[in-house]
C-alpha cells in the first residue's frame, strides 16, 4: 500500500515506495485521488462517459460503465483497459473517467502521473473540457494534456482547441516532446493555466505554452470551469491513421495519481 507525505521544507530521504505530494509555491492541493484504495474509481470524484457511437472521431471502442475490466484501482494505481471483444456494434471496449460535477476549476495546475499503453491503434489521453453544460465543442474550449499515438510510439502531443484554433481549420495550437519510454515508465504530464497562459510540462519541464490574446471568447474560452478525462481510445481519425494492430490487446494506461492545486 502507498503511503504520502506532504512535503513542505527541506529534503529527506524516502523509500522508493512513498509517493510524495510536493508542495507547490503559493499553491494548495484542493482535490486528489492517490488510488490508495481497490475496486471500481471512487464515485465521489469520477464519472463515466460510455457508449460506441464513434465519438465524433470514427474511434472503434465501447465505453463501458462501472465494468471493472475496463476501469479499475489496483495495487495503487487507476487501470484503465482497453479489450478487444464485441461490445454492442463495438469491436473494443475501453473506459473514459471524468470528473464533471465532481472536479471543475478555473485556473490552476493538475499533475497525472501515469504510464501509457503501447501499438498501432492505441490512442490514451489526459484532457479536459469546459464544464458548460450544454458543451459546445470547439467553442467551449478543450486542453489537452497528453495525447499518443500508437503508430507514433514514444512522442506526446499537446494541444488546445477553441473556435478560433483548432485542427479541422488547420490552426490548431500545437507540440510535440520525444519521450521513449512513456510505455515502460510513470511521467508526470502536466498543465498549469492562468488567466494569462496555459503550459503544458512533463516531469515538471514545459514544453508548450498558449497565451491569452485578449480578444474575444473564439480565442480564449479558457476562464471558466473545466474538468478532467481520462480514457483510451482505439483507432478512430487519428488514432486509427495506419491501421490497428489486434494482436496487441488488452493494452492499459495506468495513473499513480492526480493532483489539482490552486
Amino acid at each position: 500500500m502507498k503511503r504520502f507525505l506532504l512535503c513542505l521544507t527541506g529534503c529527506i530521504a524516502i523509500p522508493a515506495c512513498f509517493s510524495v505530494i510536493m508542495a507547490q509555491p503559493g499553491r494548495k492541493l484542493v482535490w486528489s485521488d492517490e488510488f490508495n484504495y481497490s475496486g471500481l474509481p471512487d464515485p465521489n470524484k469520477w464519472s463515466y462517459d460510455t457508449g460506441g457511437n464513434g465519438w465524433g472521431n470514427r474511434e472503434l471502442q465501447y465505453y463501458t460503465f462501472k465494468k471493472t475490466e475496463n476501469a479499475r484501482v489496483e495495487n495503487g494505481h487507476l487501470v484503465i483497459e482497453a479489450i478487444r471483444e464485441t461490445m454492442g456494434k463495438n469491436a473494443y471496449s475501453s473506459a473514459r473517467l471524468l470528473t464533471k460535477g465532481k472536479g471543475d476549476w478555473t485556473y490552476g495546475r493538475i499533475d497525472v502521473r501515469a504510464k501509457l499503453p503501447k501499438g498501432l491503434g492505441t490512442w490514451p489521453a489526459i484532457w479536459m473540457l469546459g464544464s458548460k453544460t450544454p458543451f459546445k465543442w470547439p467553442d467551449d474550449g478543450e486542453i489537452d494534456i497528453m495525447e499518443h499515438v500508437g503508430y507514433n510510439q514514444g512522442v506526446i502531443h499537446a494541444s488546445v482547441h477553441c473556435k478560433k484554433y483548432y485542427h479541422t481549420i488547420g490552426t490548431q495550437k500545437t507540440a510535440t516532446i520525444p519521450v521513449p519510454d512513456c510505455s515502460e515508465a510513470f511521467h508526470v504530464y502536466s498543465v498549469d493555466w492562468d488567466a494569462e497562459k496555459i503550459t503544458m510540462l512533463i516531469d515538471d519541464k514545459p514544453y508548450f505554452s498558449f497565451s491569452n490574446e485578449h480578444s474575444d471568447r473564439t480565442a480564449w474560452p479558457f476562464d471558466s470551469p473545466a474538468h478532467l478525462l481520462l480514457n483510451i481510445a482505439v483507432g478512430g481519425n487519428w488514432g486509427g491513421q495506419k491501421g490497428v494492430d489486434e494482436t496487441i490487446f488488452p493494452q492499459r494506461m495506468e495513473i499513480d495519481y492526480v493532483r489539482v492545486y490552486q
